[in-house]
């Protein structure tokens, strides 16, 4: 599984990547913490892979992992932080927002890019390695049930 994924995980790694490259020629990234910003990126990669791997391997059908991937997908996006800072949601959005792996790297990353993340990045760190590991726990447990039957 480890050797499906990690393609997976490269892809993502380089994807992150091609905006920075475009604005290395625009912007002043001189202040960015970069060590802090690449691992973001990498954990962010590695978390949403085996929340991806999860998905495959807890459905029967291709089709049945688009839909079930849309269904976590669209939803982060708008809770993670990114357009909308967390502080900022509903109440009743937060803790939703707070489920989500992709906030952690989110927030992260405005810690690295200019200081203004909301939580530490030690602690969420711990947390997209704990959904990393959790998602890959869970998608070898699902694959050993399916072998079994």
């Amino acid at each position: 599984m480890l050797a499906k994924t990690t393609g997976a995980i490269l892809f993502g790694i380089v994807n992150a990547f091609v905006p920075v490259v475009f604005a290395l020629f625009l912007v002043d990234l001189s202040g960015v913490n970069w060590l802090q910003a690449i691992m973001s990126v990498v954990l962010t990669a590695v978390t949403s892979t085996f929340l991806g791997l999860f998905i495959a391997v807890s459905v029967s059908e291709v089709f049945e992992a688009q839909t079930l991937s849309n269904f976590f997908r669209f939803p982060m996006v708008f809770l993670c932080g990114l357009f909308i800072p967390v502080k900022e949601l509903p109440l009743i959005l937060r803790p939703f927002s707070y489920a989500a792996p992709l906030t952690y790297g989110t927030d992260i990353l405005k810690s690295a890019i200019n200081g203004n993340g909301h939580m530490s990045p030690f602690i969420s760190f711990l947390a997209l390695i704990g959904f990393s590991l959790a998602l890959f726990v869970l998608s070898t447990g699902n694959i050993k049930k399916k072998w079994i039957y």
